[in-house]
């Protein structure tokens, strides 16, 4: 009698189960796959902009970001074509001087980006680690003037020129806290003017005011950004303050070590350093900074 050996059985089952088990396996190795491509990371696929949000999500995300008052009109432009490209995401605005926005971040205000018109204020932030090193970058630089209404004929053409009586209100920013007002009080010290002209001194609260102030007649001059001028149809740019009269001026921008949103801000300062931004900024009279910080 021929019995079938024990292995012989056993190949004879494998050999039945092989066929009908093989479909199997492969749908099942098909859908791993499938599941694998619906799972991937939003840095794997270029879905992040589709989504309407850079994380990759769909869940709304805002962004605050105090900035500079100089940068007001070039960053609500900036703002509209950011939210073409995502959505999702919300930049929401905080314009004031640069040293008040320092101080609030300080002080635990909220926000996820800085956008500064003085180094000082930035590197103050750094210091005190509010803002990595490493996540700050010289964006912008821009040029210190002198504007008087634009209807002025007798508009000066030199320092020197604000002791006359034509000029008895001159508008700079508060020195301690608005870059603008410190470069403008650097610029009258090289001249030998600063003591002389303070009795003529209105200081406001942010560069945006002085312009206000010159343009409804509440000053007879002040000092400004070359982009503040550009931007009034009620001033004229009396002359440019020499480069040497004042330290470089620069706009840095930061992302925030508290932010909670570390991605989206790092997208977002990102943006900022991108041609299309900096298109913008260029539109309102900013140059772009030679060098990072």
């Amino acid at each position: 009698m021929n019995h079938s050996s024990p292995s012989s059985h056993t190949r004879g089952i494998g050999s039945r189960f092989a066929r009908p088990l093989l479909p199997i396996v492969m749908l099942l190795m098909l859908a791993v796959l499938l599941g694998a491509c619906s799972s991937a990371t939003p840095g794997s696929s270029g879905n992040s902009s589709s989504s309407g949000n850079p994380s990759g999500n769909n869940q709304p995300v805002e962004l605050t970001i105090s900035a500079a008052a100089s940068l007001t009109d070039s960053l609500k432009e900036i703002q509209a074509l950011y939210a073409k490209k995502f959505p999702n995401v919300t930049l929401t605005f905080n314009f004031g001087a640069s040293g008040t926005l320092q101080k609030q971040i300080e002080q635990g205000a909220p926000a996820d980006l800085f956008l500064s018109a003085g180094s000082k204020q930035m590197k103050a932030l750094v210091d005190e680690k509010l803002i990595a090193a490493d996540r700050t970058v010289n964006l912008l630089t821009n040029e210190l003037v002198l504007i008087v209404p634009k209807d002025s004929t007798t508009a000066p053409t030199s320092i020197t020129d604000l002791k006359g009586d034509n000029i008895k209100r001159l508008a700079i920013g508060t020195p301690e806290s608005v870059p603008a007002g410190m470069y403008a009080k650097q610029a009258l010290e090289k001249s030998g003017e600063w003591d002389t002209l303070q009795p003529k001194l209105v200081q406001t609260k942010d560069v945006k005011q002085v312009l206000s102030y010159v343009e409804t007649g509440n000053a007879d001059a002040g000092f400004v950004y070359k982009t503040d001028a550009l931007e009034s149809q009620g001033v004229k740019i009396a002359f440019t303050a020499s480069e040497d009269s004042h330290d470089p001026i620069v706009y840095p921008i930061g992302v925030l070590s508290s932010t909670t949103h570390r991605e989206d801000a790092a997208l977002f300062y990102a943006y900022l350093q991108t041609q299309e931004a900096l298109d913008v900024f260029a539109k309102y009279g900013f140059n772009k900074a030679a060098t990072g910080s």
